[in-house]
């Protein structure tokens, strides 16, 4: 298929290696999918196969166009069609889901992540939204797209930027992050994570807690992202 398929495979199974370390996923949970825009081309783990298992070999490209599988015997992730319909409407190059603790506990109770303090705006600029339920007419048809559907919903009709808040949490369900390549989506999986663990932490030690500001979270984020950041090194 090509040398481009062979490094995409390569390195969307090193990520998904890097969550396997992570502490983030437990059993076959999870999944790390990376995309070849000029060839129209994912890359994802594929379904069921304990991480010890794996190999780039393992990894199956899928059509974005068809979400046909190409070049490979095995099935994707049955969690396919969600990164498909995220990789259609946002500007991401990987795409990782995982079942982590913190941030599932959160999307099982229905509550988004709040940015509660400059150690979330570091990171994310806002709230990490939480989806509307699925409906049983989207859980009985085509329900792993219909999941992408209602992410891309949340944000389209929530206003967050896909591009500043690169999570999102799928109510009942679990987290999704993304990121400029595979590698970024496993970083920013990591990163939702500590912070879920804070913010359940605040919503039992405080729940009446104040909010920062949004001249203060705007500061924080923007001094580390966009065209005037001056955090780190050039």
């Amino acid at each position: 298929m090509g040398a481009g398929t062979d490094e995409l495979r390569e390195s969307v199974y090193r990520a998904n290696m890097e969550l396997a370390g992570s502490g983030l996923v437990t059993g076959t949970f999870g999944n790390v999918s990376g995309i070849d825009r000029d060839a129209g081309r994912m890359v994802i783990k594929p379904s069921g196969v304990p991480y010890d298992e794996l190999s780039p070999a393992h990894m199956v490209p899928v059509s974005l166009a068809t979400g046909e599988v190409e070049d490979s015997d095995l099935r994707p992730s049955s969690d396919t069609p969600t990164h498909l319909e995220l990789y259609r409407a946002f500007p991401c190059g990987g795409v990782v889901h995982t079942h982590s603790e913190h941030a599932t506990t959160l999307a099982q109770a229905g509550l988004p992540l709040r940015c509660m303090g400059t150690t979330h705006a570091d990171h994310f600029r806002g709230d990490v939204p939480v989806t509307r339920p699925l409906t049983r007419e989207e859980v009985d048809g085509d329900y792993e797209g219909n999941t992408g559907f209602v992410i891309v919903e949340t944000f389209r009709e929530g206003g967050a930027s896909p591009e500043e808040v690169e999570a999102v949490l799928v109510a009942h369900h679990g987290p999704f992050t993304w990121g400029r390549d595979a590698h970024q989506a496993v970083e920013n999986a990591r990163i939702l994570e500590y912070l879920a663990g804070m913010e359940i932490h605040v919503r039992l030690v405080a729940p009446d807690a104040r909010r920062p500001d949004a001249f203060l979270v705007d500061k924080h984020y923007l001094r580390k992202h966009g065209k005037d950041a001056y955090y780190g090194q050039k």
